[in-house]
């Protein structure tokens, strides 16, 4: 293979992986149909049934998106959707849609514009957890813990979001293998169900978790 073909590919995987985060936040904010309410509906409900309590709106927001993420059939409405990016399976894309969303709700919930470019690269490092610190430090920004709340209390210029978000997608479609071994177990009826349903409900719930940290109160 001659340096142009590589060349080639590397442009089309970066083109992949700006299609697939730019999906998961699309998605995760604005909803998809039927299937996902947007982050804002999802906020405003939650607040409604906690009677304008914020705090108690945030931990149903998690607690019921945990919920959801772990049936054994939340996958169902992703399938066959022609939006869903090729670098991801059904049911990873739909795991990523509903913790990105469930961030955003809690972002929204706490005062912050969910369709801002640092609240949406927020959003997505909530997907990665402790990997955001090594994440910021590759884009050349030196930060201890909680990445993903440097993110939205500092201006960080545009240009470097996009590195950041990029650098996300990375690891999220590498978890396509990492997740593999796991997936197959659902090929065991009813076993397979549990296990791949607790793997995604336990994510989700982390993800939440990180989305308190990484979106303070304003």
């Amino acid at each position: 293979m001659n340096q142009e073909d590589n060349e080639d590919r590397n442009d089309q995987n970066s083109s992949a992986i700006d299609k697939t985060i730019n999906w998961i936040m699309d998605v995760g904010i604005s909803g998809l149909g039927d299937t996902l309410p947007s982050a804002q509906d999802v906020a405003e409900e939650h607040l409604k049934r906690c009677n304008g309590d914020v705090e108690k709106a945030v931990e149903s927001v998690i607690k019921w998106k945990t919920a959801y993420a772990g049936g054994s059939g939340f996958v169902t409405g992703f399938g066959g959707l022609a939006t869903l990016p090729v670098t991801l399976t059904v049911g990873l894309a739909a795991s990523y849609a509903i913790a990105a969303n469930q961030a955003a709700a809690i972002a929204h919930l706490r005062g912050y514009e969910v369709y801002s470019d640092q609240v949406r690269t927020a959003v997505l490092m909530c997907l990665v957890g402790d990997l955001g610190e090594e994440i910021l430090k590759t884009a050349g920004i030196a930060v201890g813990r909680q990445a993903a709340r440097h993110v939205v209390m500092h201006k960080i210029p545009k240009s470097l979001l996009g590195r950041i978000n990029k650098l996300v997608g990375f690891k999220l479609v590498a978890k396509v293998n990492e997740k593999a071994a796991v997936r197959l177990i659902r090929v065991v009826p009813f076993v397979g169900g549990v296990v791949g349903g607790a793997v995604d409900g336990a994510f989700v719930n982390i993800c939440g978790r990180s989305a308190k940290q990484a979106f303070p109160a304003i």
